[in-house]
């Protein structure tokens, strides 16, 4: 899990949400419109939305910004959007899931093909790299909403299988078809919530030499940079000399 932990840091680090900024409210606004789009419009009846709100307003995104996302859900453009998923190997053979939400199939394959042979990797066939990770319900919880041996002692309370402590947010794991049930129990207590997504968690980690980080983590970063790219999951795990 270290390296899992160590991406998770460095993604949810507020330096980086602040350098981004413009990029997050993109993918966040997508979500929003897409989750209004296939369910009600209520959050309190769409918890995928809600949970797209919560991870908005997590983000700071403005009120007005999360209206407008929800009432673009009623756009002709938003129709032909589909959730795609490509599978790899990037530098150092680290196994790499992608995950897209596109209009437009072939502008975003080209793209992350182009993203991954430039950085010494290719892209692979469905189940190339998947079978190195299991996927989980994941939600993930500000330090300042509650304290570690609170957290641990709700999030089991609420049927999660396993709560883990970093240094900036809590990550409580469950089965993906328990997610949305465990998160009505935690909302009880808890009001914001960074995110709650299902997430492909690395069964084994490949290691990555102290000076490959850098070179990593920016492949990794641009990949996440692309527009259509929603999340980005890698089984890479930082800190050896």
């Amino acid at each position: 899990m270290s390296g899992h932990s160590k991406w998770a840091s460095i993604k949810h680090s507020k330096g980086k949400a602040d350098k981004r900024r413009s990029k997050i409210f993109s993918k966040i606004s997508k979500e929003i419109s897409i989750s209004a789009k296939l369910g009600d419009k209520d959050p309190a009846m769409n918890p995928r939305l809600r949970s797209a709100i919560q991870a908005a307003r997590s983000a700071n995104m403005p009120k007005d910004n999360i209206e407008r996302a929800i009432d673009k859900s009623s756009a002709a453009s938003e129709a032909n959007f589909e959730n795609l998923r490509y599978e790899g190997f990037g530098p150092d053979k680290i196994a790499v899931i992608v995950e897209a939400l596109t209009d437009n199939k072939n502008r975003t394959a080209s793209n992350i093909r182009t993203i991954f042979q430039k950085n010494g990797g290719s892209l692979g066939t469905q189940g190339s790299a998947s079978h190195n990770f299991s996927q989980l319900g994941i939600i993930k919880i500000d330090k300042k909403e509650i304290s570690d041996e609170n957290i641990f002692e709700l999030a089991i309370e609420s049927g999660a299988d396993e709560c883990i402590s970093y240094d900036e947010f809590h990550e409580v794991q469950c089965a993906m078809s328990e997610i949305y049930n465990i998160k009505k129990n935690l909302e009880k207590i808890i009001a914001n919530f960074i995110s709650t997504e299902i997430e492909w968690i690395p069964l084994n980690n490949v290691d990555v030499a102290k000076d490959r980080e850098e070179a990593v983590i920016n492949f990794l970063e641009t990949l996440e940079d692309d527009d259509d790219v929603q999340n980005v999951f890698s089984n890479v795990n930082f800190g050896k000399n």
